[in-house]
């Protein structure tokens, strides 16, 4: 027969709840006992019954997660995050991807939904928020992350988008870019703030934005590189051709990188080029990218705090929102010798 929770508690003269809490590392128990209790586990290489455990709590001690695409390194560094603050915590994660598609996020949601889980973290894609009232009519805990919806109150973790915008974009200035394009992301809130981050920027030094040097990208977070060097590719047809670019994500600058250096041009000095995310993929890269840091394991751990915080809490805890604010990482993509311009900064 299989060893069953009781019997390791008869094993030990502790109780079956004082064995669960372990299994779940709660606090609540000494570190003498815990030490007992995990010794004896691994010894008999004990694996606990999650479905018997799940018709006594009512839960099933999973949380999914929904990201637009599960081969962004941004995402995967989220999911990563997260996954690693649940399992501390006895609970584990069920990641989907909706491709960008808002009938396919709607699709992965309603799946996990079935499956009865714990709680929700969203990504989301969509531009409507009739989604999230249902499940909320359900009663399934959820929190944002990255992305916002207007008109809903919701548990939100992310960074300030407009922050980023104007930080990329005010680093181009500062070394002396004067005509500065903007690869833009899909009608999300990321890609909007960070256009409007972008525009201000521009115009607190006087600059003004020209629409030829925006170019959009419908797609979002998704097959991005390739897309980067097409935009990239549409912009060196300008006269004048841009300076300086900055792009809505990691992977749309590094497209984008290719398609200038392909080209014949010098990174940074015939055009700069910044991302945003802070990927890490220097070793891979002809010229080091610089970018802006999302804080992305942060996101992740805080998103993990909110939705466990609600499934402990007797009482539904007020939406909360979490806005991290970006860092500036300067690599050869965008280190050029120039004089720093003055300029005020909001």
């Amino acid at each position: 027969m299989s060893t069953r929770m009781k019997d390791i508690a008869r094993d030990l003269g502790v109780s079956v709840i004082t064995i669960s809490k372990v299994l779940r590392n709660h606090p609540d128990v000494g570190d003498e006992t815990r030490e007992r209790v995990l010794a004896r586990v691994k010894e008999l290489d004990y694996q606990p019954n999650l479905a018997a455990r799940s018709l006594v709590t009512g839960r099933t001690y999973l949380i999914g997660l929904v990201v637009p695409d599960l081969l962004h390194p941004f995402f995967a560094e989220i999911a990563k995050s997260i996954s690693d603050a649940l399992k501390e915590n006895g609970y584990y994660l069920i990641v989907s991807s909706s491709e960008e598609d808002p009938d396919l996020e709607e699709q992965e949601i309603n799946h996990l939904l079935a499956r009865r889980l714990d709680a929700l973290i969203v990504a989301s894609c969509r531009s409507t928020v009739d989604l999230f009232f249902r499940i909320q009519k359900q009663q399934t805990p959820y929190v944002l992350i990255d992305r916002s919806l207007p008109g809903l109150s919701a548990n939100f973790v992310g960074v300030d988008d407009e922050a980023v915008g104007m930080l990329g974009t005010g680093h181009l200035i500062d070394i002396g870019c004067k005509r500065i394009a903007h690869i833009r992301g899909a009608e999300t809130s990321p890609s909007i703030r960070r256009m409007e981050g972008y525009k201000k920027a521009l115009a607190q030094a006087g600059l003004k934005a020209n629409g030829d040097y925006i170019i959009s990208e419908g797609k979002g977070d998704v097959g991005t590189k390739q897309r980067g060097a097409e935009a990239m590719s549409q912009l060196l047809r300008l006269k004048p051709r841009p300076d300086g670019v900055f792009c809505f994500n990691d992977p749309l600058a590094m497209g984008a990188m290719n398609c200038a250096l392909d080209e014949g041009l010098a990174i940074p000095d015939d055009i700069a080029v910044i991302g945003c995310g802070n990927l890490h993929y220097d070793d891979s890269l002809r010229i080091p990218l610089s970018s802006i840091d999302q804080h992305s394991r942060r996101i992740g751990e805080e998103a993990a705090r909110i939705a466990l915080g609600i499934l402990n809490s007797k009482v539904p805890p007020k939406p909360e929102s979490v806005v991290l604010q970006p860092e500036l990482i300067v690599r050869g993509s965008t280190r050029r010798a120039a004089p720093v311009r003055a300029r005020a900064r909001s």
